[in-house]
C-alpha cells in the first residue's frame, strides 16, 4: 500500500503542475488579448486582404525577403566606442524651429531614437513617435529612456500624418498615439498595424494601411510604403502578423528615405531602381548585435545602403534614447560617421531637437557626442 500511495502522491503533484501550467498559459493568452497595449489581431477578412496585397505574406504571417534577395553584410560587430551603454547624463538638446521648412526645402527634427518630425511640402510628418518613459507594454518595467524626450507632445505643431514603420514598442507606443489623437489628421501604417491604432483611438477614417509599394497622397507630398527586412509583434501570440516597412517621402523638389528597422539587403537596390537618388537618408544604425544581424544593420552597412541609394546626405537615427543592445551609447554615430567619411558621403549629425533643413546639412557636422561621457 505504501508504494501505491507514493505513486498516487507523485501523480497528484504532476497533475497539479499540469493544471498550473495550463492555467498560466490561458491567463497569459487572455491577458494579451485583453490588455490594450498589446494591440489587436486581424480578422479573417483582414488576412484575405493582406494576402492579395502583400508579396511577403504567407499563412497569416509576414516574412523577410526570399533568400535570393539577401546579400552578405559586415561579418562581425566591430565596436569602436569604449563608453558605457548609458551616458553619464542627459544628451545635449537644441531648440526646434518648426518654421524653418520652406515649400522647396524640407526640414527634419530628430526627437530621439527613431522619432522624427519631417516638414515637407507644407506638411508635418511625424515618424515612429515614442514619448513615454519606457519602451514596453507597461510603464513600470522594460527599457527606460536614458535621456528624456527633448520636447513634449503639446509643443509639437499640428500633425498632418503619423507614420509607423512597425509595431515594436520602441516605434509604436500606445500612450503616445492616444495623446496625439487630438492633433493628428492621418495615420499611415503598414498592413496589420491599423488594428492596433484603431483599438486605441476613434476609428473615424483617419487610419490608412499600406502594403509595400503602395502610396498615400498628402497634397503635393507622396508617401510610399517601401520594403524592410525585419520582424514584428507585440505579444507572444501575434509575432509576424503585422507588416514592417520603410518610408519614401517625395515631392516635386526632394525625396527623403527613412529605412525603418532593417537588415542590409537587396531591397535598397530595388528602392533606388524605382526612385533614383535621395536627398537625405535616415538609416537604422543602432541597437545592433551579431545575434540579430539580419534584422538590424551595423553602421557600416548603413553606409553601404547610403551608397546604394545614391544618398546626398545621411543622418543617423535609432539611437540616443534606449538601451536595446550591448554597444556603447555613441557607437552608432561614431561608426556611421567613420564609414560615411571613408566613402566620401556627407553625414549630418544634429543634436536632439535641432531642426535641420535639407539645404543646410553641411552646417550640422559637429560630432557633439565626442564631448559627452
Amino acid at each position: 500500500m505504501k508504494g501505491f500511495f507514493k505513486k498516487f502522491k507523485v501523480v497528484k503533484i504532476l497533475l497539479w503542475i499540469i493544471f498550473i501550467v495550463i492555467f498560466l498559459i490561458l491567463f497569459a493568452k487572455i491577458f494579451m488579448r485583453a490588455y490594450p497595449a498589446f494591440g489587436s489581431r486581424p480578422t479573417k477578412a483582414d488576412r484575405e486582404d493582406y494576402a492579395k496585397r502583400a508579396e511577403n505574406y504567407f499563412d497569416g504571417k509576414y516574412f523577410t525577403y526570399p533568400a535570393e534577395w539577401e546579400l552578405p553584410g559586415v561579418p562581425s560587430n566591430n565596436k569602436v566606442s569604449e563608453k558605457a551603454a548609458i551616458p553619464a547624463g542627459p544628451l545635449p538638446a537644441g531648440t526646434p524651429d518648426f518654421s524653418k521648412a520652406q515649400p522647396d526645402d524640407p526640414a527634419v527634427t530628430w526627437l530621439g531614437h527613431s522619432t522624427l518630425l519631417i516638414q515637407m511640402s507644407g506638411k508635418n510628418i511625424l515618424i515612429d513617435p515614442v514619448f513615454s518613459e519606457r519602451s514596453s507594454p507597461v510603464q513600470w518595467a522594460g527599457p527606460k529612456r536614458f535621456t528624456p524626450p527633448p520636447i513634449d507632445i503639446d509643443d509639437l505643431p499640428e500633425i498632418d500624418a503619423v507614420l509607423i514603420t512597425h509595431d515594436h514598442y520602441d516605434h509604436l507606443d500606445m500612450d503616445t498615439i492616444k495623446r496625439l489623437e487630438s492633433k493628428t489628421k492621418n495615420y499611415i501604417v503598414p498592413l496589420g498595424v491599423e488594428k492596433h491604432i484603431k483599438r486605441w483611438i476613434a476609428d473615424d477614417g483617419r487610419v490608412t494601411e499600406l502594403a509595400w509599394w503602395e502610396s498615400f497622397a498628402l497634397g503635393d507630398l507622396e508617401i510610399y510604403c517601401a520594403p524592410a527586412n525585419h520582424k514584428s509583434g507585440r505579444a507572444l501570440d501575434n509575432q509576424q502578423t503585422t507588416l514592417f516597412c520603410s518610408w519614401v517621402l517625395k515631392d516635386a523638389h526632394h525625396q527623403i528615405y527613412e529605412s525603418g528597422d532593417t537588415g542590409y539587403g537587396a531591397h535598397f537596390e530595388e528602392i533606388h531602381k524605382r526612385f533614383g537618388d535621395f536627398d537625405l537618408f535616415l538609416p537604422d544604425c543602432g541597437q545592433y548585435n551579431i545575434n540579430w544581424h539580419y534584422w538590424h544593420m551595423f553602421p557600416e552597412e548603413s553606409a553601404m545602403a547610403a551608397e546604394t541609394l545614391g544618398a546626398k546626405a545621411v543622418m543617423p537615427i535609432h539611437w540616443g534614447a534606449f538601451v536595446l543592445s550591448d554597444h556603447g551609447w555613441d557607437d552608432p554615430a561614431e561608426r556611421l560617421t567613420r564609414a560615411c567619411e571613408e566613402k566620401n558621403i556627407e553625414i549630418a549629425t544634429p543634436k536632439l531637437c535641432e531642426t535641420m533643413s535639407v539645404s543646410e546639412t553641411e552646417n550640422f557636422h559637429e560630432r557633439w557626442w565626442r564631448e559627452c561621457e
